[in-house]
Protein backbone atom coordinates (compact mmCIF):
# COMPACT_ATOMS: atom_id res chain seq x y z
CA UNK A 1 0.00 0.00 0.00
CA UNK A 2 1.60 3.48 -0.71
CA UNK A 3 0.82 5.02 2.55
CA UNK A 4 3.15 2.29 4.17
CA UNK A 5 5.65 2.90 1.56
CA UNK A 6 5.43 6.70 2.00
CA UNK A 7 5.87 6.32 5.57
CA UNK A 8 8.85 3.83 5.38
CA UNK A 9 10.78 6.47 3.34
CA UNK A 10 9.80 9.28 5.70
CA UNK A 11 11.67 7.14 8.55
CA UNK A 12 14.50 6.62 6.20
CA UNK A 13 14.86 10.85 5.94
CA UNK A 14 14.36 11.02 9.42
CA UNK A 15 16.68 13.65 11.35
CA UNK A 16 16.62 13.06 15.00
CA UNK A 17 18.28 16.42 15.82
CA UNK A 18 15.79 18.27 13.56
CA UNK A 19 12.90 16.35 15.40
CA UNK A 20 14.06 17.64 18.66
CA UNK A 21 14.00 21.02 17.06
CA UNK A 22 10.92 20.92 15.35
CA UNK A 23 8.58 19.59 18.19
CA UNK A 24 9.68 23.12 20.12
CA UNK A 25 8.31 25.13 17.15
CA UNK A 26 4.67 23.05 16.76
CA UNK A 27 3.18 22.67 21.01
CA UNK A 28 -0.48 21.34 19.15
CA UNK A 29 1.06 18.27 18.10
CA UNK A 30 1.91 15.13 20.37
CA UNK A 31 6.07 14.76 20.18
CA UNK A 32 5.55 10.96 19.09
CA UNK A 33 3.45 12.03 15.77
CA UNK A 34 6.72 13.81 14.68
CA UNK A 35 9.31 11.66 12.68
CA UNK A 36 11.91 14.41 11.90
CA UNK A 37 12.00 14.75 8.06
CA UNK A 38 13.39 18.49 6.83
CA UNK A 39 11.07 20.15 4.70
CA UNK A 40 13.51 20.05 1.70
CA UNK A 41 12.95 16.87 1.62
CA UNK A 42 9.60 16.74 1.90
CA UNK A 43 9.23 18.76 -1.26
CA UNK A 44 11.04 16.79 -2.88
CA UNK A 45 9.75 13.83 -2.15
CA UNK A 46 6.21 15.21 -2.80
CA UNK A 47 7.01 16.16 -6.27
CA UNK A 48 8.71 12.41 -6.95
CA UNK A 49 4.82 11.23 -6.07
CA UNK A 50 3.62 14.06 -8.06
CA UNK A 51 5.55 12.64 -11.41
CA UNK A 52 4.26 9.22 -10.61
CA UNK A 53 0.73 10.13 -10.23
CA UNK A 54 0.41 7.36 -7.60
CA UNK A 55 -0.46 9.51 -4.65
CA UNK A 56 -3.99 9.38 -4.16
CA UNK A 57 -4.78 6.36 -1.99
CA UNK A 58 -2.33 8.21 0.46
CA UNK A 59 -4.58 11.47 0.58
CA UNK A 60 -7.55 9.30 1.23
CA UNK A 61 -5.67 7.44 4.16
CA UNK A 62 -7.02 10.38 6.53
CA UNK A 63 -6.38 11.11 9.26
CA UNK A 64 -2.87 10.49 9.31
CA UNK A 65 -0.74 9.25 12.30
CA UNK A 66 2.34 11.46 11.91
CA UNK A 67 3.10 15.23 11.47
CA UNK A 68 5.50 14.69 8.77
CA UNK A 69 2.99 12.27 6.83
CA UNK A 70 0.44 15.67 6.93
CA UNK A 71 3.19 18.06 5.87
CA UNK A 72 3.84 15.83 2.72
CA UNK A 73 0.01 15.79 2.43
CA UNK A 74 0.32 19.71 1.87
CA UNK A 75 2.90 19.70 -0.33
CA UNK A 76 1.55 16.69 -2.75
CA UNK A 77 -2.08 19.88 -2.50
CA UNK A 78 0.06 22.25 -3.12
CA UNK A 79 1.68 21.30 -6.56
CA UNK A 80 -1.32 19.77 -8.21
CA UNK A 81 -1.71 21.27 -11.76
CA UNK A 82 -6.07 20.60 -12.03
CA UNK A 83 -7.69 23.40 -9.51
CA UNK A 84 -10.78 21.59 -9.33
CA UNK A 85 -9.31 18.40 -8.07
CA UNK A 86 -6.62 20.83 -5.98
CA UNK A 87 -9.68 22.44 -4.57
CA UNK A 88 -11.46 19.19 -3.57
CA UNK A 89 -8.45 18.13 -1.77
CA UNK A 90 -7.99 21.20 0.09
CA UNK A 91 -11.56 21.19 1.54
CA UNK A 92 -10.82 17.41 2.29
CA UNK A 93 -7.79 18.08 4.24
CA UNK A 94 -8.76 21.52 6.11
CA UNK A 95 -10.59 19.70 8.45
CA UNK A 96 -7.50 17.68 9.70
CA UNK A 97 -5.16 20.40 9.87
CA UNK A 98 -4.09 20.77 13.29
CA UNK A 99 -1.01 23.04 13.39
CA UNK A 100 0.16 26.20 11.92
CA UNK A 101 2.92 24.79 10.29
CA UNK A 102 0.67 22.36 7.78
CA UNK A 103 -1.67 25.26 6.76
CA UNK A 104 0.97 27.68 6.34
CA UNK A 105 2.94 25.02 3.86
CA UNK A 106 -0.35 24.57 1.74
CA UNK A 107 -0.43 26.90 -0.85
CA UNK A 108 -1.25 25.51 -4.39
CA UNK A 109 0.32 27.07 -7.23
CA UNK A 110 -2.76 26.27 -9.54
CA UNK A 111 -4.76 28.83 -7.11
CA UNK A 112 -3.08 32.15 -8.94
CA UNK A 113 -4.48 31.06 -11.85
CA UNK A 114 -8.20 30.88 -10.65
CA UNK A 115 -8.31 34.00 -8.72
CA UNK A 116 -11.72 34.80 -8.86
CA UNK A 117 -13.10 31.01 -8.29
CA UNK A 118 -11.00 30.86 -5.16
CA UNK A 119 -12.11 34.58 -3.90
CA UNK A 120 -15.41 32.49 -2.69
CA UNK A 121 -13.93 29.68 -1.43
CA UNK A 122 -11.70 32.37 0.80
CA UNK A 123 -15.02 33.63 1.91
CA UNK A 124 -16.36 30.75 2.71
CA UNK A 125 -13.23 29.39 4.81
CA UNK A 126 -12.74 33.38 6.34
CA UNK A 127 -16.60 32.69 8.15
CA UNK A 128 -15.35 29.56 9.33
CA UNK A 129 -15.22 28.01 13.06
CA UNK A 130 -12.33 25.83 12.28
CA UNK A 131 -8.68 27.57 13.07
CA UNK A 132 -7.14 26.59 10.57
CA UNK A 133 -9.69 26.74 8.21
CA UNK A 134 -10.05 30.50 9.26
CA UNK A 135 -6.02 30.91 9.61
CA UNK A 136 -5.78 29.52 5.87
CA UNK A 137 -8.36 31.21 4.01
CA UNK A 138 -6.66 34.55 5.72
CA UNK A 139 -3.47 33.51 4.43
CA UNK A 140 -4.77 32.84 0.83
CA UNK A 141 -6.77 36.27 0.51
CA UNK A 142 -2.83 37.54 1.80
CA UNK A 143 -1.17 36.01 -1.05
CA UNK A 144 -3.36 36.54 -3.85
CA UNK A 145 -5.43 39.48 -2.82
CA UNK A 146 -2.56 42.18 -2.01
CA UNK A 147 -1.11 42.88 -5.13
CA UNK A 148 -3.24 43.84 -8.82
CA UNK A 149 -6.42 41.90 -7.83
CA UNK A 150 -6.78 43.81 -4.57
CA UNK A 151 -10.25 45.90 -3.33
CA UNK A 152 -10.69 47.67 -0.46
CA UNK A 153 -13.44 45.21 0.86
CA UNK A 154 -11.10 42.60 1.80
CA UNK A 155 -9.19 44.03 4.92
CA UNK A 156 -12.69 44.84 6.15
CA UNK A 157 -13.34 41.13 5.67
CA UNK A 158 -10.31 40.59 7.95
CA UNK A 159 -11.07 42.97 10.58
CA UNK A 160 -14.35 41.83 11.38
CA UNK A 161 -12.70 38.63 12.33
CA UNK A 162 -12.74 37.97 16.46
CA UNK A 163 -11.57 35.17 18.15
CA UNK A 164 -10.05 33.77 20.85
CA UNK A 165 -7.17 31.90 18.64
CA UNK A 166 -3.79 32.76 18.89
CA UNK A 167 -3.17 31.08 15.54
CA UNK A 168 -5.97 33.20 14.21
CA UNK A 169 -5.15 36.16 15.90
CA UNK A 170 -1.26 35.69 14.51
CA UNK A 171 -2.61 34.97 11.30
CA UNK A 172 -4.91 38.49 10.96
CA UNK A 173 -1.95 40.71 12.26
CA UNK A 174 0.37 39.27 9.69
CA UNK A 175 -2.14 40.17 7.28
CA UNK A 176 -2.65 43.68 7.86
CA UNK A 177 1.33 44.00 8.29
CA UNK A 178 1.44 42.94 5.21
CA UNK A 179 -0.97 44.62 3.87
CA UNK A 180 0.40 47.92 5.17
CA UNK A 181 3.62 46.94 3.17
CA UNK A 182 1.32 46.55 0.00
CA UNK A 183 -1.67 49.27 0.46
CA UNK A 184 -0.24 51.17 2.96
CA UNK A 185 -3.05 54.33 2.35
CA UNK A 186 -6.20 52.49 2.43
CA UNK A 187 -5.10 50.09 5.23
CA UNK A 188 -3.46 52.40 7.44
CA UNK A 189 -6.91 53.47 8.58
CA UNK A 190 -7.82 50.10 10.65
CA UNK A 191 -5.42 51.15 12.29
CA UNK A 192 -5.54 54.45 13.14
CA UNK A 193 -9.29 54.00 14.20
CA UNK A 194 -8.22 50.79 16.31
CA UNK A 195 -10.33 48.05 14.21
CA UNK A 196 -8.59 44.69 15.86
CA UNK A 197 -8.87 43.79 19.05
CA UNK A 198 -6.04 45.10 20.85
CA UNK A 199 -3.05 42.00 20.92
CA UNK A 200 -3.84 41.76 17.37
CA UNK A 201 -3.38 45.69 16.37
CA UNK A 202 -0.03 45.79 18.54
CA UNK A 203 1.21 42.24 16.52
CA UNK A 204 0.63 43.93 13.26
CA UNK A 205 2.19 47.29 13.94
CA UNK A 206 5.32 45.17 15.39
CA UNK A 207 5.38 42.88 11.93
CA UNK A 208 4.92 46.07 10.11
CA UNK A 209 7.56 47.67 11.77
CA UNK A 210 10.07 44.83 11.26
CA UNK A 211 9.34 45.28 7.52
CA UNK A 212 11.94 46.54 4.77
CA UNK A 213 8.84 47.37 2.98
CA UNK A 214 7.94 50.02 5.20
CA UNK A 215 9.37 53.53 5.49
CA UNK A 216 11.43 54.76 8.43
CA UNK A 217 8.52 57.83 8.71
CA UNK A 218 5.77 54.79 8.01
CA UNK A 219 7.13 52.73 11.40
CA UNK A 220 7.27 55.98 13.69
CA UNK A 221 3.84 56.65 13.32
CA UNK A 222 3.15 53.21 13.19
CA UNK A 223 4.74 52.77 16.00
CA UNK A 224 3.00 55.53 18.35
CA UNK A 225 -0.55 54.02 16.94
CA UNK A 226 0.48 51.14 19.78
CA UNK A 227 -2.14 50.66 22.40
CA UNK A 228 -0.53 50.46 25.67
CA UNK A 229 -1.81 47.99 28.57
Amino acid sequence: MISDEIREELFKLQDVKYRDFQVKLIPTVDPERVIGVRTPELRKYAKDLLRRGDYQDFLDDVPHKYFDECQLHAFIISGMKDYEACLREVEKFLPLVDNWATCDQMSPKVFKKHRPELLESIKKWIASKETYTIRFGVGMLMEHFLDEDYDKSYPEMVSKLRSEEYYVNMMTAWYFATALAKQYETVLPYIEKKKLDARTHNKAIQKAVESYRITPEQKEYLKSLKIKK
